[in-house]
């Protein structure tokens, strides 16, 4: 039995199985969504996130965060330069589910004299994420097309069927992966498109645990306002050191200058014994702890439970053991480093 015949087996979930072997569609409607307009829309954002967007050129995307003067994470955001259909330029901001009208606030305190206008269109649009090792085959049959080798946050309008869509290459869970937004009134004929081309229907279960195996954090589980965007995975590629000032940009700084690191950085740790522990879990390495637990599943991948969290800096590389804290008595841990993390090949021999 080959290792894919195995996880196949034993998952249950045909949704996970399915990106692995080919693909699954995902409903993440729920995120928020703003569209912002105005010829200050470009350089009004720049000036409060952490990452350069002002020349950001159009069909480009990238990710960032709006954070404190202490560089605690108020807002992930994911930036798009988009033009609309009567040709204006514009700027999409995605966030965390439900915290568009919080952010739009937040935004809006900020407005002065800028020619700005910003909406919350949350409700306005539908949006999933199609992800697999042939996703990308799949959505060439779905726009009848070849799909142009996007880069990471890339975008491009298509037509699916009748119906146009905006895809963007987001691999979120860790496989080949495009977001495609559409207005709420498609959303129903997109899925029935995607799902008649082989699309399997997405599960929550599923995308939790692909999620996690790909170490992607989400805010307001994974980390919220009382956490250094430093200690974030992927960091460098949401925060701009050539920018001018933003929010938070001097401890951001002042720990590049100083140490070089941050003083904890997130790590997946793969459990040795027992289910997968709780959130909130503490990590101690020689009695001493060192870290939190913030989410954990069953890795099919592994054969091991897999959680995400905190450790201090020094006890991030992999193949350090930790022992994490349960009930009553410690359980052994191996830390697997910050994301991407290493399986075993879905084709490999069963032990």
């Amino acid at each position: 039995m080959n290792r894919m015949t195995r996880l196949m087996s034993e998952t249950g979930d045909p949704a996970y199985t399915a990106v692995l072997s080919h693909a699954a569609l995902f409903d993440l409607s729920t995120v928020g969504k703003l569209l912002l307009t105005g010829p200050d829309a470009p350089q009004f954002v720049h000036n409060l996130c952490t990452n350069a967007v002002a020349d950001l050129p159009l069909g480009a995307g990238c990710p960032a965060y709006l954070c404190d003067p202490r560089a605690k994470v108020l807002f992930p955001l994911w930036i798009y330069h988009l033009r609309l259909g009567d040709g204006r330029h514009a700027l999409w901001l995605e966030t965390a589910p439900r915290c568009a009208p919080e952010l739009l606030a937040h935004l809006d305190r900020y407005l002065i004299a800028e020619q700005v206008e910003m909406q919350d269109v949350s409700h306005r649009f539908a949006q999933f994420h199609l992800a697999g090792s042939q996703a990308t085959a799949l959505l060439a049959a779905a726009i009848a097309a070849e799909v142009p080798p996007l880069p990471p946050w890339g975008h491009m309008e298509r037509t699916l069927g009748s119906v146009t869509v905006h895809i963007r290459r987001f691999d979120r869970l860790g496989f080949p992966g495009y977001d495609i937004v559409v207005l709420q009134e498609h959303q129903a004929a997109v899925r029935r498109y995607l799902e008649t081309l082989g699309a399997a229907p997405g599960t929550s279960s599923a995308f939790e645990t692909l999620r996690i195996e790909a170490g992607f954090p989400l805010y307001g589980v994974d980390y919220d306002r009382e956490r250094s965007v430093l200690e974030l995975p992927h960091f460098d590629q949401a925060v701009s050191y050539a920018k001018g000032c933003f929010p938070g940009q001097e401890p951001i700084v002042m720990a590049r200058d100083r140490t070089g690191h941050p003083v904890r950085t997130f790590v997946g740790v793969k459990v040795l014994q027992g289910g997968p522990p709780m959130p909130g879990t503490r990590m101690f390495q020689q009695q001493r702890e060192v870290g939190i637990l913030t989410s954990s599943t069953f890795s099919p991948r592994l054969q091991a439970p897999l959680a995400l969290g905190y450790v201090r800096w020094g006890v991030h590389t992999p193949g350090q053991t930790v022992e994490i804290e349960p009930a009553a008595g410690a359980r052994p841990a191996l830390v697997l480093g910050p994301p991407p993390f290493d399986f075993p090949s879905a084709g490999s021999p069963t032990p």
